[in-house]
Formats: C-alpha cells, sequence, structure tokens
C-alpha cells in the first residue's frame, strides 16, 4: 500500500530550473541538442563519477585486452606453427587464457556498477522530475494532459535507462575499440588497412542517409506515445461521462486514430533504424572478403606473414563490430536523448515563486480584500474573466457567490489560494497585499471543499489526516464525528483503516464528501472555500452535509460557491456575478427587495 504520509524524496531535486536551460535546436533533423542532454544527465551523475571513472578506465582495459589477444594468436602462428617451433608456445597460450579471464572479468565488473550508476541516476532523475512537478503552478497542469505528463515520468525516463544501463559502455567500448584497431592495423600493414577503410565512405553516406529520417521519426514517436497516453488517462478518468453520453465508439475512433500514428511513426523509424545492422553486415562480410582476398595475395608474394593475415581477419571484424555495436545503439540512443530533452524541458519549466518571507509564522484573522481586481487566463486571449471586482469580506463571515456558469465563482477562489496571480488590482487578506504572503503560510490557513471531492488510495485515517499530518487518531475520530463521517466508518470493513482505491470508488459520493469535510476540520483553516460542495448530493445526505458544513464554517472566513438556496440563507453577504463583473451584494432580503439580477434568478428558479 502507497503510505500518502510519506515524502516522496528525501532531498531536493538535484535540478532545478537554475540548472537548465533551453534547448538550442541545430539545423537537421537530430531529436535534441546531445550537449545539452549530456550535460544535464553529467549533473546528477555527481555523486558517483569517481565510480563512473574507474568503469571507464576498466573499459580502456577490456579494449586494450581485447585487441592484444588476437595480437598474440598471429604470433603463435608466425613463431610456432608456422616455424614447428613449439617451445615457449605453452606460456603464451598461459598468457592468452590469463588476458581473456581478465577480460572477462572487466567486462564484469563494468557491467556490474555502470547498473548501479545508472539507476541512481535515473532515481535521482525521477526524483528530480517529481519534485518539480510539486513546485510548478497550477496553471501549468491546466493547459497539459495528466497522462502525457506521466509519460515523462515513465516511458521517457525508462528509455534513458535503457541506454545507461547497456549502451554507454556498449557506445563508449566500441569508440575505443575503433581507434585501437586502427591504429595496431595500420602498423601490422599500411596497405591492408587502407583496402579496410574503403567501406568508411559507403558507410558515412549510408548513416547519414539513415540517420537524417531516423532522427525526427524518434522524437515523432516520443510526441504519439505521450499523446496517446493522454488520451487513455483522460478516457479511464471519465469512463462514467463516456458511457453516460454513449460516446464509446467516438473515443476508439479517437484512440484508433492516435494509435495509428504511433503505429506509422513506429514502424518508420524501427524500419529505417533498422537497415543500420544490415548495411553494417554487409560491411562487415565485404570487409572480411578483401582481407582474405588481397591478404592472401600478400602473403604468396611474401610481402605479409600467415599470422598477420589472421591478426588482420580478426581486427578486421573488429574494425567493423564496433561500428555495427554503434549502428545498433544508434536508435536507442535517439531514442534516448529525445526522452531526455522531453523531462529536462519540464525541469526548465518556471516555478511558484515565493519571495516572500516576512509573515512566514503569521496567524490570519481571515479579513479578505478585493481592490479592483481583473484576471484573465493565458487561453482567453483578451477577454478577462473577471473585472474590477471590488468586496470586502470580514472575519468570521460568510460570503456566498451566485452567477451563472462561467460568471467568475470559482476564479475568484482560485485567486485568494493563489493558485493564479491577478492581473490587475490586489488582493489583500488582514491588509496584507497576498503578494507578500508566503504560499506555505497562505495556504496552510485555507481548507477547499470541493463539489467533486478527490480521495488518495490510502486508509480511510489517512485520507482525513492529510489535512494535519501529525494529526492523533482521537483528532482524526473528532473530526469525523463533527463532520457526521463517523458513523458510516464505523461499518467499514476494518473501520477508519479501511483502505479506499483511487478516488473512493468503494463509498458513495455524499460519503466522500463527509470525509473531505473532515479533512477541512482536521486542519482548523482561518478561511475556508466552498465550492459547490452540496450540488450533487441526495438529499438525506445533503442534510448530514449541511450540518458537518455549519460546524465547519463557524467562526472561519467563508467563501461558498452556492447554487442552493438553504446555503445563500446563511450567508451574511451574497455577491452576484455576471460575466466576470461583480453587480449586487448584500443580503438575501435585500436582494430580493431591490429586485435586480439575483431576484431574476430566483424566480426563474435558477437557485
Amino acid at each position: 500500500m502507497r503510505n500518502i504520509l510519506s515524502k516522496p524524496f528525501g532531498y531536493e531535486p538535484v535540478l532545478s530550473k537554475e540548472d537548465i536551460k533551453p534547448v538550442k535546436k541545430k539545423k537537421g533533423d537530430r531529436p535534441s541538442d546531445w550537449q545539452f542532454v549530456f550535460k544535464q544527465i553529467w549533473k546528477l551523475v555527481d555523486e558517483q563519477r569517481f565510480l563512473l571513472i574507474t568503469v571507464l578506465l576498466l573499459v580502456v582495459i577490456s579494449s586494450a585486452l581485447a585487441l592484444i589477444g588476437p595480437f598474440l594468436i598471429g604470433k603463435i602462428i608466425d613463431t610456432h606453427i608456422v616455424e614447428g617451433e613449439f617451445a615457449g608456445m605453452q606460456s603464451k597460450i598461459v598468457w592468452l587464457i590469463v588476458i581473456y579471464v581478465f577480460l572477462s572479468v572487466s567486462m564484469f565488473l563494468q557491467n556490474y556498477w555502470m547498473i548501479g550508476i545508472a539507476q541512481q541516476t535515473i532515481y535521482r532523475m525521477r526524483t528530480s522530475l517529481f519534485a518539480h512537478f510539486q513546485k510548478l503552478p497550477v496553471s501549468f497542469f491546466d493547459k497539459r494532459q495528466h497522462g502525457e505528463l506521466m509519460s515523462r515520468v515513465t516511458n521517457d525516463i525508462e528509455n534513458v535507462s535503457s541506454t545507461l544501463n547497456s549502451s554507454f559502455i556498449q557506445v563508449f567500448s566500441s569508440i575505443l575499440t575503433l581507434t585501437g584497431t586502427v591504429i595496431v592495423m595500420v602498423i601490422l600493414s599500411p596497405l591492408l588497412t587502407l583496402l579496410t577503410m574503403t567501406i568508411i565512405p559507403v558507410m558515412f553516406i549510408a548513416m547519414k542517409w539513415i540517420t537524417r529520417r531516423t532522427g525526427k521519426l524518434f522524437k515523432e514517436q516520443q510526441q504519439a506515445v505521450g499523446d496517446l497516453n493522454g488520451m487513455i488517462e483522460e478516457t479511464i478518468s471519465g469512463q462514467r461521462i463516456v458511457k453516460a453520453f454513449s460516446q464509446e465508439n467516438r473515443v476508439i475512433d479517437e484512440f484508433t486514430v492516435k494509435s495509428e500514428r504511433l503505429r506509422r511513426t513506429g514502424f518508420w523509424a524501427l524500419t529505417y533504424s533498422g537497415f543500420i545492422p544490415k548495411v553494417m553486415n554487409m560491411l562487415n562480410n565485404a570487409s572480411f572478403a578483401i582481407v582474405a582476398g588481397i591478404g592472401g595475395l600478400l602473403a604468396l608474394n611474401g610481402h605479409v606473414t600467415i599470422g598477420t593475415i589472421v591478426i588482420f581477419s580478426e581486427y578486421a571484424r573488429q574494425f567493423t563490430r564496433p561500428l555495427n555495436d554503434l549502428a545498433n545503439q544508434f536508435n536507442t540512443v535517439l531514442s534516448a536523448i529525445a526522452g531526455a530533452e522531453r523531462v529536462f524541458v519540464i525541469i526548465g519549466e518556471p516555478i511558484e515563486k515565493d519571495d516572500a518571507t516576512k509573515y512566514q509564522d503569521m496567524v490570519l484573522k481571515g479579513k479578505v480584500e478585493f481592490d479592483n481586481v481583473s484576471f484573465k487566463y493565458e487561453q482567453t486571449d483578451d477577454e478577462h474573466t473577471i473585472r474590477h471586482v471590488n468586496f470586502t469580506v470580514n472575519p468570521g463571515e460568510t460570503a456566498a457567490l451566485v452567477g451563472a456558469t462561467g460568471a467568475g465563482k470559482t476564479t475568484i477562489m482560485q485567486l485568494l489560494a493563489r493558485f493564479y496571480e491577478a492581473n490587475e488590482g490586489q488582493i489583500r487578506i488582514d491588509d496584507i497585499p497576498i503578494q507578500e504572503l508566503p504560499r506555505q503560510t497562505l495556504r496552510s490557513q485555507i481548507a477547499f471543499v470541493l463539489q467533486d471531492p478527490f480521495l488518495f488510495e490510502a486508509t480511510v485515517k489517512e485520507n482525513i489526516r492529510y489535512g494535519k499530518l501529525n494529526a492523533t487518531d482521537e483528532e482524526v475520530m473528532e473530526a469525523a464525528n463533527k463532520a457526521n463521517a463517523h458513523e458510516f466508518i464505523a461499518k467499514l470493513p476494518l473501520g477508519y483503516d479501511t483502505i479506499l482505491t483511487a478516488d473512493g470508488g468503494e463509498i458513495s459520493q455524499g460519503q466522500k464528501q463527509l470525509l473531505s469535510i473532515a479533512r477541512a476540520l482536521i486542519a482548523d483553516p482561518v478561511i475556508l472555500l466552498l465550492d459547490e460542495a452540496t450540488s450533487s448530493i441526495d438529499t438525506v445526505t445533503e442534510v448530514k452535509i449541511q450540518e458537518a458544513l455549519e460546524r465547519l464554517m463557524e467562526g472561519r472566513t467563508s467563501f461558498v460557491i452556492a447554487h442552493r438556496l438553504n446555503t445563500i440563507r446563511q450567508a451574511d453577504v451574497v455577491y452576484v456575478l455576471e460575466q466576470g463583473e461583480l453587480v449586487e451584494s448584500g443580503n438575501q432580503d435585500e436582494l430580493i427587495e431591490s429586485k435586480g439580477l439575483y431576484y431574476h434568478m430566483l424566480a426563474e428558479s435558477k437557485i
């Protein structure tokens, strides 16, 4: 069971916005700026750099041993087998065995240690990303599909993990082996080396043709995976709505389109990248044929020895094998680079800045003022959601917000909690501009009770305690009693220790609302924000919820988005909003007497 009370990470994230700089795209179709990605990964490896250097040294040693082995075999052939002189051959064979034993041990250690380095690096990358999610503003999540963001934590990071676990060592080893092989080949026979190198122009042209296509395709594939995951998460979360409106066929069609895009991009990405090993195998065979054919003629004419041909044949294979390995790993590396860029781009997103330090330990009284406040969401262009809103709510008062959908009621609450910042005007709490209050100070003294309460996959007790993590069991039960939730909790299989699945599927909507009220009660907020808390509840349950809300609102500054008269009647003041503007205010009797918008809404049964 996941414990929602435990900390998801034990230290500050390794990477922050200051570490991440914008990706500088270069000409061509490469999926990202390689230097940018490698620089960020290098920061993640900082605590294990000594071990990483040790691994790289082992790779150098194993590459050297891999070169010495064939060379020694060739010398044994020339010195002992061809000459028929077997004295001293045994000692060279022993050395050959020792070389290959050390080669095997070195390869085992480097792989073992590299897996540990890779897993620790991925752990820190995933932790940094998750920690950054917690510091991003609400507006960031409003503009993105949650499934697409989840894809970055899972799929994209998993691609990076696969590359660090295996491809990193293989690529580095291949480069070293390739370099060492060429040097030894030149020393042994410049002519054979030159003939072997004739495959390089062909290889270069083929690789350039392939990589120009695969880079773009692998990035598009990662984007298609994110879009598909986002659509799946959205559809599963809204399954009741899908079925209620009989939209099953439509979502299947939409899924088919997105899945087809992923299939198509994946097919062509893997098809083009699949050409790489085929081309390399062909070049490998061509290289071997050149060495065998030309080397045989040179040996017959006495220009090279049989041992040299054997050494060259093995080195020619070692020359093309690292090229083949590099080619085989290329698509994996491309996918990892694209995934890593998507992760680091998120970490580079600006977090909620909170420079206020003056009122960190302040206990609020609850006076709330909106002074000529205007606000618009980014996607609404020039259309303000609320315009020039002015009001004052004194400590302990209850203010009801009334208006049609889209009038700006929820926006006022979001501005009050600093989920968004006002574009114009000023919001003050206890005569202090809200920007001067640290978000932690502000939000720790505000509680929400929403129309659709959210519960975590945890016990009932833990869900209530989420409002106050250090609350005792007695405090939890007291809050549940005040919220009228204790009666139904006691009937659950394990009472307060009953584990609820994600979003509390085992209990009714009304019971979930009672738990959310208990969670707000235990938090003991100064300011309470109720967003249509009883709008989708049956009449019997509404009575219990209304009683619980009355206890919750007692002595607290409360803002209530209300659609039911019994809630509005209890309000000290009612604010009527129309198209983002505050058009009326007063208690219910005053508003009815004035026969304005509120009166007509009441007459038309819109409240």
